[in-house]
């Protein structure tokens, strides 16, 4: 069964790029044509995105015998690895081809890149989170490439972390000002959820300290020395 928010995505995806049927297809191919096809590894890399394949296609049709052959994660040495088979209706073969590609490309260059940075800190207590500088309406993908990679997922949303950056403490008046602020409003909310605050310089770290009842403090834009 395909989750609600994956279902979704395919269908806004597909409807961007087919719009009213692919007339290129629909005008050379016979519609009873059936057809099997390859996705193949051609870097060196990890691989991320191929769950969504598979139910992209199932998405299209229901009947189409999809085979993973390489899972999500697994590093690949890019001699064109067969990564999964899918044998079903050459109309849907095309339509699904781009968006797949698209999406397996871009998931597994993430994934790769994380992992990169997930090694060069191995052995130590530090862990790679992602931003919110997303792609809009395929957040939930770059974020999945991610911790296939081995990285961490900082917060999904705006919704789901208080984070204090310098223009909530330039609106609120001052560190101090925007933390209690906070305070007030977890309490009074009855929210729990953690808090974070951006800070410029050792001066404000130390202030942040000095109140307390925080759970991560970001250095932000800090010299390799002050860091």
């Amino acid at each position: 069964m395909i989750d609600n928010l994956i279902r979704s995505f395919i269908q806004k995806a597909l409807e961007e790029d087919i719009g009213d049927g692919d007339f290129t297809t629909l005008a050379t191919i016979p519609e009873d044509l059936k057809g099997e096809a390859y996705l193949l590894v051609k870097e060196k890399g990890i691989l991320a995105g191929v769950s969504i394949t598979k139910d992209i296609f199932l998405y299209l049709e229901p009947n189409a015998i999809v085979e993973i052959l390489i899972q999500d994660g697994t590093h690949c040495d890019g001699n064109n690895n067969i990564a999964l088979k899918v044998y079903t209706n050459t109309h849907i073969l095309l339509k699904a081809e781009r968006l797949i590609l698209n999406i397996v490309q871009r998931m597994s260059g993430i994934a790769t890149t994380t992992h990169q940075y997930v090694k060069a800190i191995e052995g130590t207590k530090a862990k790679i989170l992602d931003t919110r500088k997303t792609t809009p309406g395929f957040r939930y993908f770059e974020k999945l490439a991610v911790k296939i990679g081995g990285g961490f997922n900082h917060r999904m949303g705006l919704y789901d972390q208080i984070l204090i950056k310098d223009n909530h403490i330039a609106a609120a008046g001052s560190i101090e000002n925007a933390l209690n602020r906070c305070f007030y409003f977890l309490k009074t909310k009855r929210i729990k959820t953690k808090i974070e605050i951006e800070t410029k310089n050792l001066e404000e770290v130390k202030q942040v300290l000095s109140i307390g009842n925080i759970d991560r403090i970001m250095l932000d834009n800090f010299t390799i020395n002050d860091m």
